[in-house]
């Protein structure tokens, strides 16, 4: 059922009750997808995520002529691996907003042995850091022109493959540049020794080494940077035989969920997500410990709030960036001040995710301080008004979905909306069907008082 554009958030009257089962994580979905196609024989993805990102993934392979077929009623996907080649001898390739899709297949096709590739996206995406990559791909002898300004989308990529060795690379605005280059480095005619220029958020980068190893690859760590072995990528099993990789669920995606205990009280487990995943996110759990909530990982983690009380907490979350929203949205109801540091490079993702924040927790009533890598919320009651406050999105899932679980507080103890969200549509960027999880588990926890 399609979303209204302004949709008001109806309030659990009860403590939340059951199950979160959140979809299979973008980064880790967005990786196989690339991964699988460099392969030499066919992959299947199980528990993949289905969402306009991973879609945007998967129809761009199609475009380059490497078979993907989709099966969401199953969660999974198969690709025909073509082993580093495109089939394709050109393509017209939109990748709308997708910061990884638009990094990966950048990367992809600047390897490719030969063909004309241009890329491009909305306006939002010819705004997003891509000369770091572009420019390391240069040095390894690719042929990419950047059509409208430099170091920026759209690009046209005249593809000739990569000669291996050294190469420099500077992926401080996004981990995703550096993980691009890891994937397709195997396919260079030699060796590639990656040395990196400043910091790194290390999470995904770790996520992207994993996988690599999964489907055959040798990485090797190495000081200032990394060595990939110039080798054919191929996942375990019978040579020739179809593989399969599994997809985690999301673990930013779970943050949402496990956070809603905070706001409403009671429990809320997520299946399939426990100790030992990949994804950084999960470092999340322990904010939300010290904000007050008591979270067990085993067999998977379980969210709970006692009653005791919800603290503001001070974190860096440059590690795990895509949370912190999570953290601020909910902000208000702690006590004491949230100090949040580390996201300056949020500015430049699908909007300036800090300023969008500090504006929106302004619109709530809350003191705001702004800095370039940082905000500290002082938390003020909230007031509901005669009409729900409507909360903007910036076409930002994460902005729907974070303010989606502040919704969730009864305010006014009457059951009734105080905060709507616009454009609570946008959310298909990486989870379709959050607001239908949501006021599943608010009818289930409210039982017979459901409305």
């Amino acid at each position: 059922m399609p979303l209204p554009d302004l949709l008001p958030i109806r309030p659990f009257t009860r403590p939340a009750r059951g199950e979160a089962p959140v979809p299979g994580s973008k980064s880790i979905t967005n990786r196989a997808l690339l991964l699988a196609a460099l392969c030499d024989r066919p992959v299947t993805l199980t528990g993949a995520l289905f969402s306009e990102d991973t879609r945007i993934m998967a129809e761009a392979l199609v475009r380059l002529g490497i078979p993907v077929a989709l099966d969401e009623a199953t969660r999974s996907i198969r690709i025909e691996g073509r082993g580093g080649a495109i089939p394709g001898a050109a393509a017209d390739i939109q990748v709308g907003n997708a910061g990884t899709a638009a990094r990966f297949l950048t990367a992809l096709c600047a390897a490719a042995p030969a063909g004309l590739f241009r890329i491009d996206g909305i306006p939002q995406m010819r705004t997003r850091p891509m000369k770091g990559l572009i420019e390391a791909l240069r040095s390894l002898g690719a042929d990419i022109r950047c059509t409208a300004r430099e170091g920026f989308f759209p690009v046209e990529i005249r593809a000739r493959g990569l000669r291996g060795g050294a190469v420099r690379i500077d992926a401080g605005e996004s981990s995703q540049m550096l993980s691009a280059l890891l994937m397709v480095a195997p396919l260079a005619a030699a060796d590639v020794t990656i040395e990196l220029a400043g910091t790194v958020r290390e999470p995904f980068v770790a996520i992207t080494r994993a996988m690599m190893g999964h489907f055959g690859a040798s990485v090797q760590t190495v000081p200032g940077g990394e060595r990939i072995s110039r080798r054919p990528y191929s996942p375990g099993g019978a040579p020739g035989a179809p593989a399969r990789y599994p997809i985690e669920p999301d673990a930013t995606a779970a943050s949402y969920f496990l956070a809603l205990p905070l706001v409403t009280g009671g429990e809320i487990s997520v299946p399939g997500l426990g100790a030992g995943v990949l994804q950084g996110d999960i470092a999340f759990v322990d904010v939300l410990r010290r904000a007050g909530l008591s979270v067990s990982e085993k067999p998977f983690l379980v969210a709970r709030n006692g009653g005791g009380a919800r603290r503001g907490v001070e974190q860096d979350f440059s590690p795990f960036s895509d949370t912190f929203l999570t953290l601020a949205a909910i902000s208000p109801l702690l006590s004491g001040p949230t100090r949040i540091i580390g996201i300056a490079h949020t500015r430049r993702q699908e909007t300036d995710r800090v300023a969008g924040m500090a504006r929106e927790l302004r619109r709530l009533g809350q003191e705001v301080v702004e800095a370039e890598d940082s905000l500290e919320i002082h938390p003020r009651p909230l007031l509901p008004t005669v009409a729900p406050t409507e909360i903007e999105t910036y076409g930002d899932h994460r902005f729907a979905m974070s303010f989606g679980i502040l919704g969730c507080l009864d305010l006014r103890g009457d059951g009734l909306p105080w905060l709507a969200i616009r454009n609570p549509a946008c959310c298909a960027k990486t989870f379709p069907n959050f607001f239908d999880l949501l006021e599943k588990l608010r009818r289930e926890s409210s039982g017979s008082d459901a409305r």
